[in-house]
């Protein structure tokens, strides 16, 4: 499976998270079986439980570091606050600043640029330029916002 189809279903799985106040197992595992059973785009999910297991990682590193992911949010949001994101673009945003700080398997830029994917596919709109915006200002202090997430 793509990563680009991973993080559809982690985001799918953190809006569900928050909307239902359900455990990343039971969302994870609910969004997988309906992406085999509806496998509308003739995806091929290929080993299950690998993939599974990275969703189940991703997920549960973002959630576990929504706090201060949000705070660091916070400061690269201009004239908005985190509570009055999108729930869509909350989540994107979430897993993409997860992603450019925690996740050492991802370049920066690659991080950067599926996060505009997805809102462009998820959001509306403006989403994708939202989110480049966001971003674009975050990646450009990158060792100052990980130095700054270490501490906390």
């Amino acid at each position: 499976m793509k990563r680009r189809v991973v993080r559809e279903i982690v985001v799918q799985s953190l809006y569900q998270m928050e909307m239902n106040e359900v455990d990343s197992v039971e969302a994870v595992s609910m969004l997988l079986s309906e992406a085999a059973e509806e496998n509308e785009t003739e995806r091929v999910i290929g080993d299950e439980g690998q993939v599974k297991e990275y969703v189940l990682q991703l997920v549960n590193g973002t959630w576990e570091c929504k706090d201060s992911i949000d705070e660091l949010l916070a400061h690269y949001l201009k004239g908005w606050q985190v509570s009055r994101l999108s729930r869509v673009d909350r989540q994107i945003l979430r897993l993409a600043v997860y992603e450019l700080t925690s996740r050492e398997d991802v370049p920066g830029k690659v991080a950067v640029n599926e996060a505009i994917e997805l809102s462009k596919h998820f959001g509306t709109e403006e989403s994708g330029k939202f989110v480049n915006g966001v971003l674009g200002r975050m990646i450009q202090e990158l060792d100052q916002v990980k130095a700054k997430l270490r501490q906390s």
